[in-house]
């Protein structure tokens, strides 16, 4: 074990010294020698860490803890990373919708779509071309997770040591979005870095005022439109900070807050760009997303709503956080008395520095709530992503005395309890569950044998390859992943939705129409596979439907029938096209 910690640990030293290197500043930060990565021994030690005669496990723990922080940081993201991909990478048959959509949307390399920013479908499809395993995406989801963890402990670090990073990095890995969803890599996930990295440089930028910390702030928030446009609830309190708060708005008159301002708008041009040019197509489907105001009464029900769901999300968290101050003094313990003291011995945080923290925990969820207090329309939960990054940090700043070795114990013990909890909760939703629940579940999706399938019967049918597939982005994006052939897929059967696809290219070539339902002994399945499904008959109006199939699913007793139909190729197309727009139109 301790060579595999000296292993992990030679890997991850180099950034933690760059990249949490503490400021130049008058006051003093924690005292114990933290500033090189150690902190002083009892003097009854033994020089190895331990105290003179036995000592408990749990002192044991801190005292290892406390000899090599960084180490066990390290350690706490490689445990991290390594259980979260697998676990998907074991129970996952097929990809979940969110990698599906990515697939089908990033191998298209467009600068806007009709949904959401390209973001993280360009990542997720580098990654395919670069690896092109599954195990690779849930990978890539956590190193977002990893990276935004980093840099909350570099925040962190300077203002309650490495222990209290540690522990604020705990805090909020109770929350689910770090591990159970984040297996899904998607613009929620690609949200946690970059938020992060905001809040880093936000801090340092105010503390340092280096040109370099206003650079990066502006590059983390330009890129974050490129994830998602919630980046607003973000960028908003953290301008305002700057002309309300009265230490803050002196860097108004230096040059650092508008190049801040100047990069985050180069970085965002050329998709705000296409935003205009396309009439900001993508606000369409947020507006679909958030529920509409009925009246007044929505006002105060919909900011409720989502403020009860974040808490009930924030419960394991708060579970570990009230460690901090419960319970109020640790049983007397003469041996843990002998045990050597923790790096951290309180906060040499300021008021400055604690104000900033306070923006950076409550300031982005606090104007979620108040815009939908405004509009009367509804958050959605999953929303909460990117808001308590800077939570777990705030609760160790309201500490008042050092995280004597028992407490920091019994915090490790908590965070060991959730997330095994999580892993155990995981495990049995994708294994067992399925089998007494019967619930439809989209990693057990026979995705790779409907793919099979339907390339082998439409090559069977017409002699050609399948270049093209027209379907929901869940059904048609599955084909177009697993098929072999890889056919690019008309979403919806709408070209509105897939402006990239060549109609007159599609009917040329050919295309595979296909829908289908599951169901088993409690749900049974309603759709007629005898006729095109209106949405689909605007480009695949004369296509011909074949006979249904049927395929089990992957786990659980789920069966997908499939109905589809096959758009044969047309080579003279072109002198018909006109004509095709025209009853496409119709139709709509």
């Amino acid at each position: 074990m301790r060579f595999e910690a000296q292993a992990i640990m030679a890997l991850m030293m180099p950034w933690p010294r760059r990249m949490c290197t503490s400021p130049t500043r008058t006051r003093v930060y924690p005292s114990s020698g933290f500033e090189a990565g150690r902190s002083r021994i009892d003097p009854t030690s033994d020089g190895r860490g331990s105290t003179a005669g036995s000592i408990s496990a749990k002192h044991t723990l801190t005292a290892a803890i406390e000899q090599h922080p960084r180490r066990a940081f390290a350690l706490f993201c490689a445990l991290h990373a390594l259980v979260w991909t697998a676990l998907p990478s074991v129970l996952y048959a097929n990809l979940p919708l969110d990698l599906i959509e990515a697939l089908t949307y990033g191998r298209e390399w467009q600068i806007g779509y009709d949904k959401l920013p390209p973001l993280p479908w360009w990542m997720v499809e580098i990654v395919h071309r670069l690896i092109g395993f599954d195990t690779a995406y849930y990978a890539l989801a956590q190193l977002a997770v990893i990276g935004a963890f980093a840099l909350v402990w570099c925040t962190a670090r300077p203002l309650v040591g490495e222990i209290g990073a540690l522990v604020a990095v705990l805090i909020i890995d109770g929350l689910h979005y770090f591990h159970f969803t984040a297996a899904k890599f998607n613009h929620d996930v690609i949200q946690l870095p970059l938020w992060a990295l905001a809040g880093y440089s936000f801090h340092a930028a105010l503390r340092r005022g280096r040109v370099l910390h206003w650079l990066l702030l502006g590059f983390a928030l330009g890129l974050a439109l490129w994830a998602k446009y919630f980046v607003v609830v973000l960028a908003l309190p953290l301008a305002l900070f700057l002309v309300f708060d009265r230490e803050a708005r002196k860097h108004l008159v230096t040059p650092g807050p508008w190049i801040a301002l100047a990069v985050a708008l180069v970085v965002m041009m050329p998709h705000l760009v296409w935003l205009w040019n396309s009439d900001f197509l993508p606000f369409a489907y947020a507006e679909r997303r958030a529920a509409p105001s009925r009246g007044m009464i929505d006002h105060l029900v919909h900011p409720f709503v989502f403020a009860l769901g974040q808490f009930l999300f924030l419960l394991p968290s708060l579970l570990i956080a009230a460690l901090l101050i419960w319970p109020r003094r640790s049983p007397p313990d003469r041996r843990a008395a002998k045990a050597p003291p923790l790096p951290y011995r309180g906060s040499s945080a300021d008021g400055f520095d604690r104000r900033v923290v306070t923006l950076l925990a409550f300031g982005p969820a606090a104007t979620v709530i108040a815009l939908s207090a405004l509009s009367g329309r509804g958050a959605i939960a999953m929303w909460g992503y990117p808001l308590w990054l800077f939570l777990g940090l705030w609760m160790v700043l309201r500490v008042p005395t050092a995280i004597e070795a028992a407490r920091f114990a019994r915090i490790v013990a908590a965070w060991s309890a959730v997330f095994a909890i999580f892993a155990l909760v995981f495990i049995a939703n994708y294994s067992f569950l399925p089998l007494i629940d019967q619930r439809y579940r989209a990693p057990f999706f026979p995705g790779d044998r409907l793919a099979d399938e339907l390339a082998r019967r439409f090559r069977a049918a017409t002699g050609y390859p399948l270049a093209y597939v027209i379907g929901t982005m869940w059904e048609g994006g599955n084909v177009g992943h697993y098929a072999r052939e890889h056919p690019r897929v008309l979403i919806d059967g709408d070209p509105r939705r897939a402006p990239w696809i060549d109609v007159g290219d599609l009917r040329s070539k050919g295309a595979v129409v296909v829908w289908t339902c599951a169901e088993n002994a409690r749900n049974k399945c309603n759709i007629d596979t005898t006729v095109v499904p209106i949405a689909f008959r605007g480009i695949g109006a004369d296509a011909q439907v074949q006979a249904p199939f049927a395929l089990p699913f992957r786990h659980g007793d789920m069966v997908l029938i499939v109905g589809w139909a096959i758009l044969r190729p047309s080579p003279t197309f072109s002198m018909r096209y006109g004509k095709d727009l025209g009853l496409y139109s119709r139709l709509q």
